[in-house]
């Protein structure tokens, strides 16, 4: 892969995710006032319920199959044979996902009222099965998935505003959920015949997918409940109400965190075969390419959101979501936390092939999550909450930090944050002579990012940071030749 194409990936691989989370938080703003806190945590919570279910049903597929379908992508006959073994287990996880789904539907009480939502929520589960995405990744189509994903939400985005008007419509913004993260799914049954022939068959070869498959899913869960259990544990400790304060300021740190963390799945097959061959040279230029994005997009986005983070609940909730703005302050803090335990655990240990040392990482930290949270939940509500996710963060750091590859001194690397560092401290008194000087939220927002942005970059570009640079040299060239 050419440092061109990873470059034309990563701005795909944005645009794909920006669009997974711009028109949902578009909608967002509306969606809040339209359902109210109550029913947006009953949403919430069965989310939180489906995503352990969806969880089961992919297992450890994800992140296998696009490490052995990039092995042989070249080879349409043996990629035929490795795709369609993979989509035939994930297929019998499915089943039995969802018959363990419906063991609780119909013997867990707490979940009696939520049968039939979780029952729509849970459809998306059947077609990320059969959409089996990680093809398209294996295969580096980025472009593709950047459009179907953005069409779908565009689309989704107006069924929203058309059948969504009262508290009562909280099924229909269910199904039409669905339909904007599953919807694209569907497209890739009859899109990924470009690649190969992918069909169900009976000989999945279990003995060779199934061992690191389980490995992965180990890891995978241990995530799972590291990201949902504060969801879950609130839902049933303190109520919907409590749910939907928290899940708000929640949605917008994992939406900067998708955006920003996008770049580790655009260079993760081209790394992975790099550590397989032992290529440090390629290792370190990899890495250190995903550092310097991630610093220049993550750190204004930690900054910013910490500077405004209780004009944005407002503008996204309205004042009745005011009570999760320290929440979002304080997961602003974790997400700088985030973006390097990303770097640690995903972009080095994962991808060097250390999926064993990487579960236990992961089965430790959310251990001390589930404990933290049922110890200080009770006593000081949705707040402990967001102070144990960032607690969390700093463990899988420091155990990462341990087992890191000495060969290929990255913390060397890490000397690129700093031009992003300095720029965003520059961007922090544009920042604040806006939250002064204008008291409407959603100007103050706008103008903030706006205005902030351009400052940041323009900083960036007089220190002569090279990335940005880079494009604005580029971005030059075409406009003489026009």
């Amino acid at each position: 892969m050419s440092k061109s194409n990873i470059k034309r990936n990563t701005v795909y691989n944005i645009i794909k995710t920006f669009s997974s989370v711009f028109f949902p938080l578009i909608t967002f703003p509306y969606i809040s006032r339209v359902l109210h806190p109550e029913n947006v945590g009953k949403i919430n919570f069965g989310s939180s319920i489906v995503s352990y279910v969806s969880m089961l049903a992919t297992l450890g597929v994800n992140t296998y199959a696009v490490r052995e379908c990039a092995k042989v992508k070249d080879n349409r006959e043996k990629l035929t044979e490795v795709s369609g073994q993979i989509l035939s287990i994930n297929m019998v996880t499915t089943v039995v996902a969802y018959a363990v789904l419906g063991v609780l539907l119909v013997f867990c009480r707490q979940l009696r009222n939520y049968r039939f939502l979780i029952g729509i929520q849970s459809l998306s589960v059947i077609f990320i099965t059969f959409g089996a995405d990680w093809l398209n990744t294996a295969m580096e189509d980025f472009r593709y998935i950047a459009l179907r994903t953005t069409v779908f939400q565009f689309i989704s985005s107006i069924l929203m505003f058309l059948f969504v008007n009262q508290p009562n419509d909280y099924m229909k913004y269910a199904l039409i959920t669905v339909i904007a993260t599953s919807g694209s799914n569907v497209m890739n049954i009859f899109y990924r015949k470009k690649f190969c022939i992918t069909r169900l068959t009976y000989k999945m070869d279990i003995k060779k997918h199934l061992p690191p498959i389980l490995g992965l899913f180990a890891m995978l869960v241990a995530q799972q409940i590291f990201t949902m259990c504060d969801t879950t544990i609130i839902g049933l400790i303190l109520g919907d109400y409590e749910v939907g304060l928290y899940t708000t300021a929640l949605k917008v740190y994992q939406i900067v965190n998708q955006v920003v963390v996008s770049i580790t799945w655009v260079v993760m097959p081209r790394l992975c075969v790099a550590y397989a061959n032992n290529n440090i040279l390629e290792i370190k230029r990899l890495l250190n390419y995903v550092l310097k994005f991630t610093s220049i997009l993550g750190i204004p986005c930690v900054v910013g959101m910490f500077m405004i983070s209780q004009e944005i609940i407002i503008v996204i909730g309205g004042e009745a979501y005011l009570g999760s703005a320290k929440v979002l302050r304080v997961l602003s803090v974790s997400l700088a936390m985030t973006f390097i335990s990303n770097f640690f655990l995903n972009t080095n240990l994962l991808a060097a092939g250390k999926d064993k040392l990487c579960t236990i990482i992961c089965i430790i930290t959310s251990i001390f999550n589930i404990i933290t949270n049922l110890l200080f939940i009770p006593m000081f509500g949705i707040i402990a909450a967001a102070v144990t996710t960032l607690g969390s963060q700093i463990l899988i750091v420091c155990i990462c930090i341990l087992y890191l590859d000495k060969r290929i001194k990255i913390f060397r690397m890490f000397i690129v944050a700093i031009k992003p560092i300095a720029a965003a401290f520059g961007m922090t008194f544009v920042v604040s002579a806006i939250i002064k000087f204008i008291p409407n939220n959603y100007a103050c927002v706008a103008m903030s990012i706006a205005f902030g942005g351009v400052a940041y970059f323009l900083m960036l570009i007089l220190l002569k940071e090279q990335v940005v640079t880079g494009y604005v040299d580029r971005l030059k060239v075409k406009m003489k030749e026009k």
